[in-house]
Formats: structure tokens, C-alpha cells, sequence
């Protein structure tokens, strides 16, 4: 921060904390602007969009102010910023421009190594009603699908091993581009769909095999997906496309049917669970993980009980739990049955140690693999350990026994030897394999067998 001219804080509202921990960053940021002349500050992202002007008025060592739909105006404003000029731009668009970021600074650090990310769709039109996000991303857009694929590929072609396609309801991607031309071709008896583009009636599944095909692509990832928007064609891909990683963060926030409708989740607890059996059965080591809401409105111990059952027969690999957080504008604001937070507490505590044991008995079941690692860098954990992830996105810290420790960005075997509820431990002999290993070499049983034995017990 002491030789930085320009801080830019980007934010996230999905939670009351999170934004109260912005304006406690802006207080602090006060002091740092006032030791030197020439610098500034802007906020981004979510809180910026929900706020807009009212940040430039609250804090005055604040410059300016952009909002989701507003990224690719960052260097003019941290130009006029620079010159005095204090400005807001929280207007929403609908434009495909929005999609066009300026190109980065050339002493800008890259993306983690061999992994990017690559915006496919923004917006979402659910609605659910603890969710602020259709307020601060606004409604759905799908970004062209030809422009999707040449950046892919211009990211596998520097060096780029491993891709996330990102969307707020990614696997939504397209759907309203496909309504309107069908509704077209309805109208002029198939005239308007001839001549509408290829790629604006294409699936996600459709996205995903065309991404998948680029030379070179070793993994392909997804995030975050709604489970009412998985068609056969998305669960077969599962099983049919092999760089498709087996892995999938499935959103579920309750396993209580009445608290998911008050949610307005649009899926039941069962039609949650008929998904994840369709979805094992087309790729039978899939690693799930989700997210979890405890003390909603209205949620009773029973519902809270539903949860618990539905967590432990699933057999999440890990989770994302959190309390519910109130947010403005949301309609879970006027329900009744307010939770105390000492029960909330209380459950979400529950609920961690349920998670803990569970994926601790994951972890512990992979023993004796060898896995496929894409290495990322030095271990959190310290010491000489490197770490990595694996194609379940699970974190593997490892050492060496070679004299050289891999590249970042290397694709290598890892035998795992110890586990941990946080990460699996391992070994690397020093082979690099760029020629696309097995992404898992199973030692003894199989995975299935594995999982199946982990959920009985």
C-alpha cells in the first residue's frame, strides 16, 4: 500500500457484514490518502452499485465510485480521479460492450497460475427472497458465445491450463437469447431464427463442448449453477466430456422444502436430491459442494433437522454456511418468524462440525491415490510444502522429493499420503506430466466404492 497512487476496494453486499466492513476499510484509508498528495481511491462491485453517490457524499476521501455494469470505465476514472474530479457510474447496461474489459497493464500479475476465469453470462432473474443480487448485478445477459470461445482460447494459448467459466445462474446461460429467436421464428415462420447468429440460441452444454474442444485445455470448470436450469444434455456432459472436471458447487441453502419456497429456491428437497442421483450416476466420483443458509425466517428445528439429514445423505465435500443476513430491498425482510441469533448461532455451529466430519471422511478415503495436481504456488501451510488443487477442487499441499520443485502452473502427480478437514496432504516424486495424465490414478477401490462406503458410515 505505501508505494500504491491507487486503491480500488471491490465489495460484495450478499451479506450486512461484508458491507460494514467497507465502510471500516474507508475509514482506515483516510490516514493513507492524507501521507502523500497524488493518491486515490474508488470502491467497485456490489456495494458500489447499491449505493452509488451516497458513498461519494458519506466519505469525502472517496474519488469514485463504479458499479457492475461500470468495469470497463476504470481507467478514465482513475485518470479524471487524478485530476480532482470525483464521479459515480452506477448506470446498468444491456449492451454486449460491458463484456469488453480494457486490456491489462502490462506489469499487471496474471491470473493464478495456469488457471483463468472467463465471464459467460451476468445478472441474474430468480429472485430468491434472501438475495440481493438481481438489485446489484441486474437481470440476466449472456455474453456472445463466439467471443466467449476466442477468449478462451487465446487464454490456452498463453499458458493457461485450466478455465472457470463464470455467471451469477451460469448454467441460465442463454435462455432468454433462445426464447426471443424462437419466439422470432414463431412469428415470420422461421425466417427470423435462419438469420439470427448461431451461438444465440446455444445451451450451456453447447458452450461447454465447444470450450472444451480447444487444443491444449486441460480442465474446465463452472461456477455457480442453479439447480432448476441442469438439462440432460448438462449432466451428460458430465460423463462425456473429459475435460470436464468432477466437480460442482450446487447451491442447496436448506434441505427443508417449506424453507427453500419461502426462499423462493423454485426446487423442493427431493427434486434437490433427484438431481444429485442423476448427476452421480452420469459421473459416479462427482464432488459436490454448496452453500448453506441457517436461521432463515421462519426456519423451525425440524426444518433445521431436514437439512442436517439432507447434508449427511448427500455427503457434501465442503460447504459455504452462513446465518441469514438480512439485506434491503429483499423480500425476506417482511417475513415473519425472525430467528434469535443464539439459535442461529447455535445451528450453524451444528452444521460446521457435521460439514468438518464429513469431509474429513472424504479426505481420508483419497489416501493412497495418486492425483492429478495443478500447482498454484508455496503452501499457506509454510515450510517447504507447495501447494495445488486438484480436478475436485480440493487442495493439496505437498512436498518434494525432487531437486527442483515444479513450475506454477505444472501439471503433475501428487501420491496422497495424509489428510486434513482443510486439505489433502501429498508427495510429488518429480514427474511433470504436460501430456494430460489420468486426472485421477486410483489406487485399490474405486472412488464410487469409496463415496458409497463414506455415506453408510
Amino acid at each position: 500500500m505505501d508505494d500504491a497512487d491507487l486503491l480500488i476496494l471491490n465489495t460484495c453486499s450478499i451479506r450486512d457484514k461484508a458491507e460494514h466492513r467497507l465502510y471500516s476499510e474507508l475509514g482506515k484509508l483516510r490516514e493513507w490518502k492524507a501521507l502523500a498528495r497524488g493518491r486515490a481511491v474508488g470502491v467497485a462491485g456490489c456495494v458500489a452499485q447499491q449505493q452509488g453517490d451516497a458513498l461519494l457524499r458519506r466519505f469525502p476521501q472517496l474519488d469514485f465510485v463504479y458499479g457492475t455494469h461500470n468495469l470497463r470505465r476504470v481507467p478514465e476514472m482513475a485518470a479524471a480521479a487524478f485530476r480532482g474530479v470525483r464521479d459515480s457510474q452506477t448506470e446498468e447496461s444491456r449492451s454486449q460492450e460491458r463484456f469488453d474489459l480494457p486490456s491489462r497493464h502490462p506489469s499487471l500479475e496474471g491470473d493464478p497460475a495456469g488457471r483463468a476465469f472467463v465471464t459467460v453470462m451476468e445478472g441474474c432473474d430468480m429472485f430468491c427472497s434472501f438475495c440481493i443480487v438481481p438489485s446489484t448485478r441486474g437481470r440476466e445477459i449472456s455474453r456472445a458465445g463466439a467471443e466467449i470461445v476466442a477468449e478462451s482460447r487465446n487464454l490456452v494459448a498463453s499458458g493457461i491450463r485450466e478455465l472457470t467459466l463464470l455467471g451469477q445462474t451460469v448454467n441460465a446461460y442463454g435462455r432468454h437469447d433462445r426464447r426471443r429467436a424462437d419466439a422470432r421464428a414463431e412469428r415470420e415462420a422461421g425466417a427470423a431464427l435462419a438469420l439470427a447468429p448461431e451461438d444465440s440460441r446455444e445451451s450451456f452444454a453447447g458452450l461447454l463442448a465447444r470450450i472444451a474442444k480447444i487444443p491444449g485445455l486441460a480442465r474446465l470448470r463452472y461456477i455457480s449453477p442453479h439447480p432448476i436450469f441442469f438439462d440432460e444434455d448438462l449432466i451428460r456432459a458430465h460423463a462425456e466430456l473429459e475435460v470436464l472436471c468432477p466437480h460442482i458447487h450446487l447451491p442447496l441453502q436448506s434441505g427443508s422444502s417449506r424453507t427453500l419456497e419461502r426462499m423462493r429456491r423454485r426446487h423442493t428437497a427431493g427434486e434437490y436430491r433427484q438431481l444429485v442421483e442423476r448427476l452421480r450416476e452420469s459421473r459416479p466420483d462427482l464432488a459436490i459442494t454448496t452453500d448453506l443458509i441457517v436461521g432463515f425466517p421462519g426456519e423451525t428445528d425440524a426444518d433445521f433437522a431436514e437439512t442436517l439429514a439432507l447434508v449427511r445423505e448427500v455427503s457434501f465435500t465442503d460447504s459455504f454456511i452462513f446465518k441469514y443476513s438480512p439485506r434491503p430491498g429483499t423480500a425476506a425482510r417482511s417475513l415473519d418468524g425472525e430467528v434469535s441469533d443464539a439459535v442461529a448461532q447455535a445451528r450453524l455451529e451444528e452444521l460446521q462440525d457435521l460439514q468438518r466430519s464429513l469431509t474429513l471422511q472424504a479426505h481420508r478415503a483419497r489416501v493412497g491415490e495418486v492425483a492429478e495436481i495443478l500447482v498454484e504456488g508455496p503452501s499457506r501451510r509454510g515450510g517447504a510444502q507447495l501447494s495445488g488443487r486438484d480436478p475436485f477442487h480440493r487442495i493439496v499441499n505437498f512436498s518434494t522429493e525432487a531437486e527442483s520443485p515444479p513450475a506454477p502452473g505444472s501439471l503433475i502427480r501428487v501420491e496422497i499420503v495424509d489428510a486434513t478437514p482443510h486439505s489433502l496432504i501429498g508427495v510429488w516424486s518429480g514427474a511433470v506430466d504436460d501430456d494430460r495424465p489420468p486426472r485421477i490414478v486410483k489406487m485399490g477401490a474405486s472412488i464410487a466404492d469409496e463415496r458409497r462406503a463414506v455415506i453408510s458410515s
